[in-house]
């Protein structure tokens, strides 16, 4: 008896480990270009809209692939889709810091975000197969806080090491330190034990359909596309604005702004117990009531403000994030796994829009026209999520916020 639970223990222990290391990889370059793409700019001769795809192309793949990964996963098993991937991810973004245009980048940037969705949306349904049931909630809180870390990291490593370095020996400590962490999982990870293979993808599709024609899990898709829209879009030409008089910050200092996502780890549990109190609805319109108002700041041509304007934002979008991905399990009606793929979709095409359809505003308007834009998608999400969203609590666990 001692024996089956030290190996249990010890298990457990390897499956916390793995997780944590599978999700700070992941995120470690998702968006580890974007205080880069000033630097970019400059070195390619190339226009915001160009440079703008290095971070679109990864979130677009994502979008595109995220449903028919998880479907494959279904098929062959988790750990089987989750180390492969991230060895995948090593390569792709070694190829970046290869590549000799900016075109090159763009491709093996796509490429990682094929990769990303088979550690994401795996990883997550690997959690709550493989958890004791006590658990999957403190595990997968460990999970979000790995992504959280690994987004930071990602940025800061980036930003720093193209300052004192080159911008390709940014890519090369992320492919470095992604491969290191898919040794890690491969060794860590416990087998499989309560995976059923589904080999029927039909169902999936047919599932995909009837989700299509649900009000309320709709909304709660499109909340998710605001969301990530705010997001990526602020954190992306902000950099251009900095970067300019009267600011004019380095590299190194545009990825110290990034510093806010460590309010990450703690604003997004909390926000998920508020949740469990006072229901969806009020979760999202208190995140965008935030949002709002970090928006508000950073009209002010002043450096503090701005940068408390996107603390007071970035706190709205993990707020948001919680309250819109918890939301899925509620609006679904049967076949979560297919609604969660379609929130991740609809998420990334948040993400990938954020990063370049924005760019007419900035053309037109500069970084008021950017800050305009974004109150006015929150606004559009606030009457939505108003309406469709429940009203009572109940709360699950949220995807992460990257």
């Amino acid at each position: 008896m001692d024996v089956d639970v030290s190996l249990n223990s010890r298990n457990h222990a390897r499956l916390v480990t793995g997780v944590t290391i599978a999700g700070f990889c992941v995120f470690l370059q998702l968006y580890a270009p974007q205080p880069l793409l000033v630097l970019f700019r400059r070195v390619f001769d190339a226009s915001e809209a160009q440079v703008s795809l290095i971070v679109s192309a990864a979130t677009l793949a994502v979008a595109l692939t995220s449903p028919f990964v998880g479907m494959l996963a279904d098929a062959v098993g988790r750990k089987r889709i989750i180390v492969p991937c991230l060895f995948a991810l090593s390569l792709s973004t070694l190829a970046c810091g290869l590549s000799q245009n900016l075109s090159t980048i763009i491709f093996w940037r796509f490429i990682s975000g094929i990769c990303t969705p088979g550690v994401i949306a795996v990883t997550l349904a690997y959690i709550s197969e493989e958890s004791p049931s006590r658990s999957a909630g403190s595990v997968t809180a460990l999970y979000v806080t790995g992504t959280v870390l690994g987004g930071l990291t990602g940025r800061l490593g980036a930003a720093f090491t193209a300052d004192h370095l080159s911008w390709r020996w940014s890519f090369a400590l992320l492919a470095i330190l992604t491969f290191i962490g898919a040794i890690a999982a491969w060794r860590l990870l416990p087998r499989s034990t309560r995976f059923k293979p589904q080999t029927d993808w039909r169902t999936g599709l047919v599932a995909l359909a009837s989700h299509l024609r649900n009000g309320p899990l709709m909304a709660t898709c499109f909340t998710g596309f605001i969301v990530l829209f705010s997001h990526v879009g602020l954190f992306t030409y902000i950099n251009f604005y900095l970067a300019r008089p009267p600011f004019s910050l380095s590299t190194s200092a545009l990825g110290a702004m990034f510093l806010v996502y460590a309010l990450g780890i703690v604003v997004t549990p909390l926000s998920g117990k508020v949740i469990d109190r006072t229901g969806h609805r009020a979760g999202a319109a208190a995140s965008v009531a935030l949002v709002i108002a970090g928006c508000l700041l950073m009209f002010v041509p002043a450096l503090l403000a701005i940068i408390v304007g996107v603390a007071i934002a970035s706190t709205g979008v993990f707020v948001g994030q919680a309250a819109a991905s918890s939301h899925i399990g509620r609006a679904a009606k049967g076949a979560r796994s297919a609604a969660s793929g379609l929130y991740v979709s609809c998420y990334y095409l948040g993400g990938s829009a954020g990063a370049t359809a924005l760019v007419v505003p900035w053309r037109r308007g500069d970084w008021p026209a950017i800050v305009a834009c974004i109150i006015a998608a929150q606004l559009v999400s606030l009457m939505v999520s108003w309406r469709f969203f429940a009203r009572s609590p109940q709360h699950t666990l949220p995807f992460p916020i990257e």
